[in-house]
């Protein structure tokens, strides 16, 4: 089943559930998902890959929506932002832990023989490639950043 075809179901049940904030969260997904497809000029859906990036996309901007209420004390702002992160998270691949990440960022640079802050950006691409949707780009960089320097 597809992405675009999950969405429809979960507005469908949150519809009839009457949860607002999920049916706000998956109406952006699909909104998004909708203008990413069209966007290309083709008919075809996107793929896999492209789905996870667009949906990690819009749980950082959710995160850093709240992270910004939080600091100018509007937590009543806050909450149904991190609760739409929850809902748009349910499609994402399970995320890795740190100590997982860690381990497959170690072994790329003793692959590669990275050393020094230099080989920051071979180090992260290959990185970014084998974690794709399932770490941060930011935890990936905390941590290539850790161990390179």
């Amino acid at each position: 089943m597809s992405l675009q075809a999950k969405i429809m179901d979960e507005i469908k049940t949150a519809m009839k559930a009457k949860d607002t904030v999920a049916l706000e969260a998956l109406r952006a997904v699909k909104s998004e998902l909708l203008l990413a497809s069209t966007a290309s000029g083709s008919k075809e859906d996107l793929k896999e890959d492209e789905e996870i990036k667009l949906l990690q996309r819009l749980v950082k901007t959710r995160k850093e929506s709240a992270r910004i209420f939080t600091e100018q004390n509007r937590p009543d702002l806050a909450e149904p932002e991190l609760a739409q992160v929850a809902v748009i998270e349910k499609f994402l691949p399970a995320q890795l832990s740190q100590e997982e990440v860690e381990a497959v960022i170690a072994k790329i640079i003793a692959e590669t023989g990275a050393s020094g802050i230099a080989s920051m950006g071979k180090v992260m691409g290959l990185a970014s490639a084998q974690l794709g949707g399932t770490a941060e780009g930011k935890t990936i960089s905390t941590i290539v950043k850790k161990l390179l320097s």
